[in-house]
């Protein structure tokens, strides 16, 4: 009876916290014009909906129902409004940087409390790391140098995961890699330490969102338990390499986290936000790559003609090389048609469902006002599929890509301004990489002809992509 009671009133705290907001600025409403739309449910909003039915479905009737500039929701126990189409996306993302600051669901944010419990706000927190990432980590110079050990490992994982198998779920499969890779290159650890952070990374991303109750037994606290976890993890590697470092630099690696240490700046980041970063740059890879990897090998074994053009073009380079002589940034660059199937793929299933932000005062936009401490949520769905920015859009059709390609502010997977996603050309080189170590070795067969697509923070097949492989 006890634990009844305590459940009872933990949600009914919670339904008063999450509904107070709406409630207090739907009162306000004859002062200004706020989004159409609803808050759905009680407690829930409108998160169960979102998915079930998926963003595509929820976003799209929304803004057929609602408007196609902005409408608000209640999702994740939070006011939410929702910016649509181009110009939508260049208002958030690029004009209205001073009116917004970043914002992550309560699982996620449990990252940057690491360094908010310090004493510095996340803005502070995320421009700082955002721009280490940018200076140090995740520059085309420094990034290009990880290419040969990109396809070396990928190579290792086909010879091992793909080459025994007649069926192999691509899904699963991709995730073990991108998590290898994500390790070596990132924190310096052999293949074999992954596994711990496998196990972690899943727990915490069934948590990201989810309501935040954190009562035993919820997906939430069982998330919250895996990212203490992760932390106390990635602060005894950090302790350990730096003593590494300081005793001989020569032995440093070359890996992320060695660089790091050895730069002049690193004196301006605490331990905690040298983990954080670390974090930012392994998380996305281990679900968003992923789910690009996926999804292009999916469209591959679907369309015979593009297949084979693909396989063309890397069948050139291939014969430009030694056997065993691995891949540089002077073979990626030539990968121009690959990186337009690769566009397409991510246009017709985005490797995630958006960003947020939190109005840090009323924000006014297409005649509408978004209340200060409102979330934001930008979503590549707005305008992906909208015929007005791509003709036919439900086809497979890379050259959208030729030339100077979509109107801006249409196709952004990565983001774009100033919060860009840092990551962006490690995945761009990582998804290359795998795709060329498949195409020159398999032709592909789906074994689920209508598999569905299921969603978290990236979609992701309900089955994990079983494929029959075909060896050349």
């Amino acid at each position: 009876m006890e634990a009844f009671s305590l459940y009872f009133i933990s949600l009914l705290v919670v339904f008063i916290s999450f509904s107070l907001p709406f409630l207090c600025h739907r009162s306000d409403s004859k002062k200004c014009k706020l989004p159409p739309g609803t808050s759905g449910l009680p407690l829930v909003g409108e998160t169960l909906h979102f998915y079930l039915s998926g963003p595509e479905k929820f976003i799209h009737q929304r803004m057929k129902k609602y408007s196609d500039e902005v409408f608000a929701t209640s999702l994740i126990g939070q006011n939410m409004a929702v910016i649509c189409g181009a110009a939508g996306n260049k208002f958030l993302l690029c004009t209205a940087n001073d009116f917004v600051s970043p914002w992550l669901p309560a699982v996620q944010s449990r990252f940057s409390n690491w360094v908010v419990s310090l004493g510095k706000s996340r803005k502070d927190v995320h421009t700082k790391i955002h721009g280490f990432h940018q200076a140090v980590i995740m520059s085309p110079e420094a990034l290009k140098q990880y290419i040969p050990i990109m396809d070396s490992l990928t190579r290792q994982h086909l010879q091992t995961d793909w080459d025994p198998f007649q069926v192999v779920k691509v899904y699963p499969a991709s995730q073990k890699l991108t998590l290898i890779l994500a390790c070596k290159l990132v924190l310096g650890l052999d293949p074999d330490r992954a596994q711990r952070f496998s196990d972690s990374f899943a727990v915490a991303q069934q948590g990201f969102f989810s309501l935040p109750i954190n009562l035993p037994g919820t997906t939430y606290n069982r998330a919250v338990k895996e990212v203490e976890k992760l932390k106390q993890e990635f602060l005894k590697i950090i302790l350990e390499r730096k003593k590494m470092v300081l005793e001989n630099r020569e032995k440093a690696g070359s890996d992320i986290l060695s660089r790091t240490l050895l730069d002049e700046n690193v004196h301006l980041l605490s331990d905690l936000e040298i983990a954080l970063c670390l974090v930012s740059l392994m998380i996305p890879s281990f679900e968003s790559t992923s789910s690009s990897i996926t999804f292009v090998l999916k469209h591959l074994s679907e369309l015979p003609h593009i297949y084979d053009m693909v396989y063309k073009e890397h069948m050139e380079i291939a014969k430009s090389k030694d056997p065993e002589e691995l891949l540089n940034w002077e073979d990626i660059k030539k990968m121009k048609y690959s990186w337009n199937v690769i566009c397409e793929a991510m246009r017709l299933t985005p490797p995630a469902i958006g960003s947020y932000r939190v109005a840090k005062t009323d924000i006014h936009f297409a005649g509408i006002t978004i209340p200060k401490g409102w979330k934001v949520l930008w979503s590549p769905f707005t305008t992906n599929k909208n015929p007005k920015y791509f003709p036919e859009p439900e086809n497979f059709d890379p050259t959208r890509f030729e030339g100077d390609g979509p109107t801006p502010c249409t196709f952004i997977p990565f983001s774009t301004g100033p919060r860009m996603c840092p990551g962006k050309e490690y995945s761009r080189f990582l998804i290359l990489v795998y795709m060329y170590n498949v195409v020159r070795k398999f032709k592909l067969q789906k074994l689920i002809p209508d598999e569905k697509v299921l969603y978290r923070g990236a979609p992701y097949p309900a089955s994990g992509l079983p494929m029959s492989l075909q060896p050349h």
